[in-house]
């Protein structure tokens, strides 16, 4: 697919039902959390789609950086800069990132930080993303299961743990993903309750819930 430099990525119809559509569930460790300087190290995806997680359709990738891991990263996700001095570049695996993305709904939790530093890696291919992305912290808070006056995100394995949910290797950027996956299905099945005697919910009941409750 074609695109014009700096065109956002494209993405599914916004009209169409939440349960049709394809996501793709993002999680990234990373050098720092300085949206300006750090990078990505560790990336890992769980598509979902028709409202199921299927095992095979994962990805996950480490990234060698051109800075060294920040001690404070280094204590949150053990990932050491020795670890990724074999590891492609961000460069070598940007093209992955694009396709995963692609037509899919982004879905992150506290997703500010994946789509700023995704935003930084698609730059070099001059594309980016749109700004349709779903926020389980958001959803989270719509559903009335996080506080939006405690002045921060809710922590991604409490919200799971409190909905039932397992928890799939903690700060592991794959696990991570697949824990938000499913926290995603959980509160998206929440909010269609509803609307399902009426209308479906849609990517736009979706999108607008989740830019509405965000920090």
């Amino acid at each position: 697919m074609r695109l014009s430099r700096g065109a956002p990525l494209p993405t599914p119809d916004p009209s169409t039902p939440w349960r049709l559509a394809e996501f793709c569930v993002l999680d990234v460790e990373t050098t720092g959390l300085d949206l300006r300087r750090d990078e990505i190290i560790a990336y890992g995806v769980a598509i979902v789609t028709h409202a199921r997680i299927p095992c095979g359709r994962v990805a996950y990738g480490l990234v060698r950086p051109s800075r060294p891991v920040s001690v404070p990263a280094l204590a949150v996700h053990g990932l050491r800069t020795t670890d990724l001095a074999d590891a492609p570049t961000m460069g070598d695996v940007v093209d992955e990132l694009v396709d995963l993305v692609t037509v899919r709904v982004l879905v992150a939790h506290a997703a500010w930080v994946e789509r700023a530093f995704l935003n930084r890696a698609l730059r070099a291919r001059g594309v980016r993303l749109g700004r349709t992305t779903l926020d389980t912290a958001a959803l989270l808070r719509a559903c009335r299961l996080a506080d939006r006056d405690a002045g921060s995100e809710p922590n991604l394995e409490d919200a799971a743990r409190r909905l039932g949910l397992p928890v799939h290797t903690p700060h592991h950027a794959l696990g991570d993903a697949f824990t938000t996956a499913q926290l995603f299905l959980a509160l998206a099945t929440r909010l269609e309750t509803p609307h399902a005697r009426t209308r479906p919910l849609t990517l736009r009941h979706l999108y607008a819930i989740s830019r509405h409750h965000r920090l």
